[in-house]
């Protein structure tokens, strides 16, 4: 239970106020189909959160307890660090011939790959054995930060502190990830 919970809360944390939720908000505006880009967040999530669980099952039993470790803190610090990053604006997808549905799955699936949250999804996968609750986790984690947006579009942005946010919450993964590193190197 606990990867499900840390990875939920890692990604909602870790997609507050990112390029993900700036590409939903253009492309729910855009569209004005709220079921078809909804529909096409919850696609790409599970997409993404599957290859990485999938990935940090199979990567799991190959390290050593502490290697599991070193590699969860790495993961956020990872995330932390992108928190603290200037967020710099997607590209909005202006020239895709396809519908809301595969636009919306198809460019929060590439701009996902490789983000903070998804290598959170492994890094907890990899870490508990846990590889199912962590992408379902993580998962909700990214559906529940990003759904909103459509329905509410610019005015969740505007009601949110997403500076405040990003930076309280990037300090806390960075200290979190900097005590699990030190730990799984026993200098802690």
């Amino acid at each position: 239970m606990d990867a499900l919970l840390i990875a939920l809360l890692g990604c909602l944390l870790g997609e507050m106020g990112d390029k993900s939720q700036l590409l939903v908000l253009a492309l729910a505006t855009r569209y004005d189909r709220d079921g078809a880009v909804i529909v096409g967040i919850i696609a790409a999530a599970i997409a993404n959160a599957a290859i990485s669980a999938c990935a940090g099952g199979w990567i799991g039993p190959m390290l050593g307890a502490d290697a599991r470790l070193l590699f969860l803190a790495l993961a956020i610090l990872f995330l932390g660090v992108g928190l603290l990053w200037r967020v710099s604006t997607p590209d909005m997808l202006d020239g895709w011939p396809t519908g809301a549905f595969l636009t919306t799955a198809l460019g929060l699936f590439i701009l996902g790959f490789g983000d903070g949250p998804q290598f959170l999804i492994l890094g907890i996968a990899t870490r508990t054995g846990d590889p199912a609750l962590a992408g379902i986790g993580g998962a909700i984690g990214v559906i529940a930060a990003l759904v909103p947006v459509v329905l509410l579009r610019g005015q969740l942005l505007a009601l949110l502190p997403l500076r405040a946010i990003r930076r309280a919450g990037g300090v806390v993964l960075l200290v979190t990830g900097a005590m699990l590193a030190l730990s799984a190197t026993s200098l802690l």
